[in-house]
């Protein structure tokens, strides 16, 4: 039986605005990013999309399914940026007694004699304690030798694909410097390649690696990680539209140190290259604090 009853998801539509398949001011994207950084949610997942695919029907379904503590906490959570939403716009409340009602159904969640055993927890976006080892790995590679680093560099991005259930298709092999395998994202194949070393990677390691793509198939794109970045020259010479995006050691420590999932950031790329033909953008201007 669910925690959540027809008349709690009645008044849960006029709180959280979900009539019409909607959910506050979320577009698809940012509510799967609001899910997975504030709860640890994938809600994304096909299991809470059984009744529909928008926005509205997947946060009913996710609020029938799971287990009390998720169901408190989430409740907790969108009222929190509902209310920073509302202040930030200068809205007034239009919903009677809202915040009462909430603490109120939140109550009598947390007082069931079932509460317990009723519900699933929800599906993790991401490991935490693994993200959090991620990062510790990035901040120790400073003390390694150079050939370690390498190999340690390889280790860390095979698990950081894999932690955010990116589809690793190939092991990440070494090969001198460079790193390559594939991954998916959205459906599409990636292949990527990395370097770890000292200098900033040039225009002719980035016009190889697309060489290599223009060798395979059409929709097939490519991720090139360094660790010391790009020179500007480089990605100038590179050009606009290729079908390249590039990442640095310090997008890397951006992502884990911030608990950022890596499907998002990736995303993020991909559409301001789509909207600059520009291969390169920072985290920290993606995802500003």
């Amino acid at each position: 039986m669910p925690n959540i009853r027809s008349i709690d998801m009645l008044f849960l539509d006029e709180l959280f605005e979900m009539r019409g398949g909607y959910v506050l001011n979320f577009s698809d994207r940012t509510m799967s990013r609001f899910f997975a950084e504030e709860l640890n949610v994938d809600i994304d997942d096909p299991v809470y999309a059984e009744n529909g695919g928008s926005k509205g029907r997947r946060l009913r379904c996710y609020l029938q399914k799971v287990d009390i503590p998720a169901l408190v906490k989430t409740l907790n959570a969108l009222w929190e940026y509902r209310e920073a939403i509302r202040m930030r716009d200068g809205k007034a409340e239009d919903v009677e007694n809202a915040q009462g009602r909430l603490l109120s159904l939140i109550n009598r969640l947390e007082g069931k004699p079932d509460a317990q055993p009723t519900g699933q927890p929800p599906k993790p976006a991401y490991d935490r304690p693994k993200l959090l080892a991620l990062r510790n790995d990035l901040i120790g590679f400073a003390q390694l030798a150079p050939q370690a680093r390498g190999y340690a560099f390889e280790t860390l991005l095979r698990d950081f694909f894999n932690v955010f259930g990116l589809q690793a298709r190939e092991p990440f092999r070494l090969k001198g410097e460079q790193i390559d395998g594939s991954f998916v994202l959205q459906g599409e194949t990636y292949l990527i390649e990395a370097k770890w070393q000292a200098a900033q990677t040039g225009v002719a390691d980035l016009h190889t690696f697309h060489g290599k793509l223009e060798q395979k198939a059409a929709w097939t794109r490519g991720l090139f990680v360094s660790n010391s970045g790009f020179t500007e020259d480089g990605l100038v010479a590179f050009g606009k539209g290729k079908r390249v995006i590039c990442m640095d050691g310090l997008d890397l420590f951006d992502t884990v140190s911030r608990e950022l999932p890596l499907n998002h950031v990736l995303e993020s790329k991909v559409r301001r290259a789509a909207e600059t033909g520009l291969p390169f953008a920072r985290v920290r201007d993606l995802f500003p604090t």
